[in-house]
Formats: structure tokens, C-alpha cells, sequence
């Protein structure tokens, strides 16, 4: 074998192995994730508590991935259709969903959906929970929960409330509410917390369940908060009683908000984003904001979060059915 052969072949080799090396490098490149902005789709209008979640961790999320998040309103029908639009995303990391886990526990029981929350979403973190407040307008005569009772009882047919939407945890908790105090009230639908408080401000509904993005209003004496549907007290508002306090039995709910993706998005990528929410909630000016909701930022992982929502599932299919919810 002349010298110049045996050149060409050291070549060929060097050069095919480059080649591959490329290909493997390209590949690489093709799939290695994040290489493009990263969509969250929420189901509400701007300015709830779902909605100012998702924007205050979207800059420390983006941060540690590596890529900008866009988050992307699209409300209507109870958060179906941001859930739907999620459910059927090309699993590729590049969508996913923020919202109340009530559009994965509650609404199955509440609409007849073309889609399946249930098998065609997989729980990726949670990002926290919050308390939900008995709101009045500023000029409504009741100024206790007793007093509210009272009012609707002696005005049968007059007491009206602003609802987020049927299966939101507001609307759930309204109507829980209703049941457990004995009396009735008209819900006027709103696209989210957001319209909702707009509403409240123009004097349009007496009450409403709101997550906390009614607190400066209630501050400037624009708006009452009469009670909490928890456990405990809100930590901004101690004088304000919990509804359990006010002679209402039964009324502890929290809302919990997480992030979802498409069936089928790779194990690894749904990690890296659990990753990313967690590092986000550590933050200190992340808590700060969520504490001004009087809510918790409060890390859960795949495997926990799906047990939240397993028991949110039990519990708001039982109480949905027990309301004789309907809807229009």
C-alpha cells in the first residue's frame, strides 16, 4: 500500500467521523430544550390570582432555563379553553399550562368536555396556594357575615354576586357558601377575578369570593372583606374573621395554582421546568408577592401535586353534585 493510499484512507476516516460528529452535534442542538421562548397558557383574564402567579415567577423561571416565557391569556368558559388548547399542544416543552387546579378537578364534573384534563395533562409543580375572601361592595349595608344573612334572608331574590366562572374555586366556594349560610343569590358571570373586581368597583354585584387582588381596594375603603373561606385568618387582614368563625361551618378551601404540560412531553423536560418553579419560589421577592395575595408559595412536585389534585377531584365532584350545580 503506497503512502499517498494510505493517506487517503486516514482521510476518508478522519473526515467521515467529523461528519458524524457534526451530525450528532447538530442533532443535538435540534433537540436540546430550551431553544426557543416557552409559552404559559392560562384559561383567565389578567390581574387574577392565577394570573399575577404565573407573571411573578415567568422572569426567575425563564432565568434559570435559559429562555424567555411568554404567558399567553386565553380566557373563557371556566378556563376550558386554555385547558383544551394545553391538552392538545405538540408535547415538546414549549407549552404548558398555569391555572387552579379546579380546571383539572372540578370542571369534568361541570362541563361536558372534548377532552380528558385527566389523561391528556401531566402535573408538573405546583406554585403555591391562596385564600379566597368574602368581598362586599364598599356600599352595602351588611358589614358582618351575619349581617349579609340577615340581608338576604329578609330581601329574598336581591342578593347578587360577581362569579369568576362556573367551577373556578371562587365560583365553588360562592356557592358552598350559599348552601351552608341557608339563603340565594344571583351569580353574574365574569371572565375571572379580574372583571370580577372591576365589577365589584362599579357597584354592579354585592359580593363576591375574591383571591386577593381586591386587597388595595379593600385598604382604600373602596370595598369590605367580611370574612375568609380557611383554616386561619388572613395574614394582611387579622381582625377579619374566617368564615368557620362567622357561624358558617364547613367553609375551609385554599386554592391551590400549578403548571401542567401535554401528555406525552419528555419526562426530562417536565423536570427541568419542576426544577425551575421550584428555584423561582425560593426567591424571596416571589414569596413577598404571593404573601401581598395572602397566599403561600409552596413548592410541590409531579408526584405530590397529583395528590392534591386526586383529592380536590373527590372533593369537588362530591360537593358539585351535592349543590345540584347547574349551568347555563
Amino acid at each position: 500500500m503506497t503512502l499517498a493510499r494510505l493517506t487517503r484512507r486516514r482521510f476518508a476516516a478522519m473526515t467521515g467521523a467529523m461528519t458524524g460528529a457534526a451530525f450528532v452535534s447538530q442533532l443535538h442542538a435540534q433537540t436540546a430544550w430550551p431553544n426557543k421562548p416557552v409559552r404559559f397558557v392560562l384559561g383567565y383574564a389578567p390581574g387574577g390570582g392565577s394570573d399575577v402567579m404565573a407573571r411573578t415567577v415567568s422572569q426567575p423561571i425563564a432565568d434559570a432555563i435559559g429562555q424567555s416565557i411568554v404567558v399567553d391569556n386565553k380566557p373563557g368558559a371556566s378556563g376550558n379553553i386554555g385547558t383544551a388548547e394545553v391538552a392538545r399542544a405538540a408535547p415538546d416543552g414549549y407549552t404548558f399550562m398555569v391555572g387552579p387546579t379546579t380546571q383539572v378537578s372540578a370542571n369534568p364534573f361541570l362541563f361536558k368536555l372534548n377532552f380528558n384534563p385527566a389523561t391528556e395533562l401531566l402535573p408538573v409543580a405546583a406554585l403555591g396556594r391562596f385564600q379566597l375572601h368574602l368581598i362586599t361592595r364598599g356600599d352595602f349595608p351588611a358589614k358582618t357575615v351575619r349581617q349579609l344573612i340577615e340581608y338576604a334572608r329578609a330581601n329574598p331574590g336581591k342578593l347578587t354576586y360577581a362569579s369568576t366562572g362556573p367551577g373556578t374555586p371562587p365560583h365553588l366556594v360562592a356557592e358552598a357558601f350559599l348552601k351552608q349560610a341557608g339563603i340565594t343569590a344571583l351569580a353574574v358571570p365574569y371572565r375571572g377575578s379580574g372583571p370580577a373586581l372591576q365589577a365589584m368597583l362599579a357597584g354592579e354585584t354585592d359580593f363576591t369570593i375574591d383571591p386577593g387582588v381586591a386587597f388595595p381596594h379593600v385598604k382604600a375603603g373602596k370595598l369590605n372583606m367580611l370574612g375568609v373561606a380557611s383554616a386561619k385568618r388572613p395574614p394582611l387582614f387579622p381582625d377579619v374573621p374566617t368564615l368557620i368563625e362567622s357561624g358558617v361551618p364547613g367553609m375551609e378551601f385554599d386554592a391551590w395554582v400549578g403548571v401542567w404540560a401535554p401528555t406525552g412531553t419528555p419526562a426530562d423536560i417536565r423536570a427541568k421546568m419542576s426544577a425551575a418553579v421550584a428555584k423561582s419560589l425560593m426567591l424571596a421577592s416571589t414569596k413577598e408577592r404571593f404573601a401581598g395575595l395572602s397566599g403561600e408559595a409552596s413548592f410541590l412536585d409531579a408526584a405530590a401535586f397529583k395528590g392534591v389534585i386526586d383529592r380536590e377531584t373527590a372533593v369537588f365532584s362530591t360537593l358539585i353534585k351535592d349543590l345540584n350545580l347547574k349551568l347555563d
